[in-house]
């Protein structure tokens, strides 16, 4: 079991049943609108599941979170911190500020944050700690809980730098990164399920 964080497809977006966040869109088109932006209705389709292709995002939040708040708490300020780490739905378009829904996606909060301003955030942190380029681009199923397992710790031996001080908190940075950047490309939410 644990805590996922996963891109989400059309049909499960908009769907008004028990598992769906039809509510959750019906909610966030509502809040758009009043603030003059146009609904987020061009969410894509899921799609069949293909090792690598980029098409899916899934990662399990296992690894401790010490370390990364800690690197949050140094070097960004406690509203940075909040919009990279106190969203419930990532959104792939810009907002001005964070959208409070008026009421809790699931068990994970209200938020709802736009990727570009978590994406920056992640970009910062990724650079202070030198995040690796060999650190996997997608993460279709687990791909960087299996590379943090395996290929960072043989990587940490030949290659340290900050990143390899504490796998667990490089972890999260490229999650986070990930997460940002995969929703600005397929044009699709991320949650925590």
């Amino acid at each position: 079991m644990g805590m996922y964080m996963v891109s989400v497809g059309a049909e499960e977006w908009f769907d008004d049943e028990e598992d769906g966040w039809g509510e959750t869109a019906s909610a966030l088109n509502a809040e758009l609108r009043q603030r003059g932006l146009p609904p987020y209705e061009d969410v894509p389709p899921e799609t069949d599941f293909a090792p690598g292709s980029g098409l899916a995002f899934e990662e399990k939040l296992a690894p401790y979170m010490t370390g990364f708040n800690a690197l949050c708490e140094t070097h960004l300020s406690r509203a940075e911190s909040e919009t990279l780490l106190g969203w419930a739905v990532l959104v792939p378009f810009s907002l001005d500020e964070e959208i409070q829904l008026p009421f809790e996606c699931g068990e994970y909060g209200s938020m709802v944050a736009g990727a570009p301003q978590v994406l920056a955030l992640a970009e910062r942190l990724a650079a202070v700690i030198g995040l690796p380029p060999e650190t996997p681009a997608t993460c279709d199923n687990l791909d960087l809980s299996t590379w943090f397992g395996h290929q960072a710790k043989e990587l940490a031996t030949t290659r340290p730098g900050p990143w390899s001080k504490d796998l667990d908190t490089a972890f999260y940075v490229a999650m986070y990164l990930r997460a940002a950047q995969h929703s600005i490309r397929r044009g699709c939410p991320i949650v925590y399920s």
